[in-house]
């Protein structure tokens, strides 16, 4: 199939086989793309917390609009932003640069001088809100990822991300919660995957000058 055949087969699944599992090569395809995705500045204020234990996944059920994909599915992939994007953060990543690039101090200085100081001038609420696109970013490139590879997926903004920063303790890593992908297989018996896509025609999404 090529890239359209893909993207027309990927459908929100509501309902997964629960008892088929991710390949581990697959699931490694998908932890690679998530650390390529493009990022602002390259800095990528996100990580990836990738659940896998069916207890777990139940429990958090209840956090999460009782969607049962969440259950089901055979991994879910919880899409968190850092909360601590400070001078400390910004000069690890530029001597990351530095060591896999060998880039001269002479031409880094002035941009990390600048991110730093800009930074440092926004409020902790700002910084949460750029980070929270770079994550948006990432899950519409797993979302792709996963469609290339046969792999199904159903996106969701709702859930409670206090309960599952609580639950996940995801606050003493530094981390908060932003987006689900449980991912899987869907079930042989979910009716939404011969649905037809309802989309705009392509005259009226978009606009060419």
């Amino acid at each position: 199939m090529n890239i359209i055949d893909h993207l027309s087969w990927r459908y929100a699944t509501k309902t997964f086989n629960a008892n088929k599992r991710v390949e581990e090569d697959k699931l490694n395809i998908l932890y690679k793309a998530f650390n390529l995705t493009a990022s602002s500045y390259g800095l990528q204020p996100i990580k990836l917390v990738v659940l896998q234990d069916k207890a777990l996944q139940t429990q958090l059920v209840e956090h999460s609009m009782d969607q049962e994909q969440i259950a089901q599915a055979s991994h879910v992939l919880v899409f968190c932003i850092e909360t601590k994007i400070d001078a400390e953060y910004i000069v690890n990543y530029f001597n990351r640069i530095k060591t896999i690039r060998n880039t001269p101090d002479s031409i880094l200085e002035p941009f990390k001088d600048f991110l730093v100081e800009d930074f440092s001038n926004k409020h902790q609420t700002e910084i949460e809100n750029w980070a929270i696109k770079q994550a948006y970013l990432a899950m519409g490139n797993i979302l792709t990822v996963c469609a290339i590879e046969g792999i199904d997926s159903c996106p969701m903004e709702g859930f409670n991300p206090k309960k599952y920063d609580e639950v996940l303790q995801l606050q003493q890593k530094g981390l908060k919660s932003v987006l689900l992908l449980p991912i899987g297989y869907r079930s042989d018996d979910d009716r939404f995957a011969s649905f037809k896509k309802v989309r705009k025609q392509i005259s009226d999404a978009v606009i060419t000058y």
